[in-house]
């Protein structure tokens, strides 16, 4: 693999970590509390309109980080034998916070989108709170793995 094409691979996986993971944290730590001066059913369609967008972002997003530190693994070091540990760490939290994410998506997500669709606010209300955990929770493994990738 050339220098160019493993350069370009990097600067696309970190940037999608960057994405993904400033996309979070804006998420939890400037959005959510911003949204407690809005009266709870105009706070939850914001938050519904903004979690179309973001989750429409994560779907491409998410792929590109993947594939591109997969890339890196078998173009640029031969595959996971020749990688320093650091990597396998990155992997592994790279691969739960991809299943998180789709478990955002097809649990709590569709639910909140269920609820609003009926007027239900309460339930609404609700599966937001489990996306909020969830994406703690995501937002805490990429910290981890980007500090740790500073490492690697």
């Amino acid at each position: 693999m050339t220098e160019e094409l493993a350069n370009t691979l990097r600067a696309v996986h970190v940037l999608g970590a960057t994405v993904w993971v400033g996309g979070m944290v804006f998420a939890l730590f400037i959005l959510r509390p911003s949204l407690g001066l809005l009266p709870p059913g105009q706070r939850l369609s914001l938050h519904a309109a903004v979690f179309t967008r973001f989750f429409r972002v994560i779907w491409h997003v998410m792929p590109l980080v993947l594939l591109t530190g997969y890339g890196m693994v078998f173009g640029v070091y031969g595959g996971f034998a020749g990688v320093n540990p650091v990597i396998h760490v990155m992997h592994t939290i790279g691969v739960v916070m991809a299943v998180i994410f789709a478990v955002i998506f097809f649990g709590p997500w569709r639910a909140m989108r269920a609820a609003l669709a009926v007027g239900d606010t309460p339930g609404a209300a609700g599966a937001a709170d489990r996306i909020r955990k969830l994406v703690l929770a995501n937002m805490v493994l990429g910290v981890i793995a980007i500090t740790v990738g500073a490492f690697a």
